[in-house]
């Protein structure tokens, strides 16, 4: 469970893994937003174009969670 209340669901349109982090675009209601988060946590939730996701937003931040 999460503590931020800005979760909203999104599709994950791109992940492009570099060495450090990555970037992931995903489709919010038709909006795309793009997160930046490390390239193990994109690897650990096994990101691929189509995921449903949730984009988490807390403070300046976008965090990504795969349920």
């Amino acid at each position: 469970m999460l503590s931020a209340r800005n979760q909203l669901a999104a599709v994950v349109k791109s992940v492009k893994l570099g060495n450090v982090m990555a970037e992931v675009v995903v489709d919010v209601a038709g909006t795309e937003v793009v997160a930046a988060i490390t390239r193990g946590s994109a690897e650990a939730l096994k990101l691929q174009p189509g995921d449903h996701v949730k984009a988490v937003i807390k403070s300046t931040d976008v965090l990504i969670d795969k349920s």
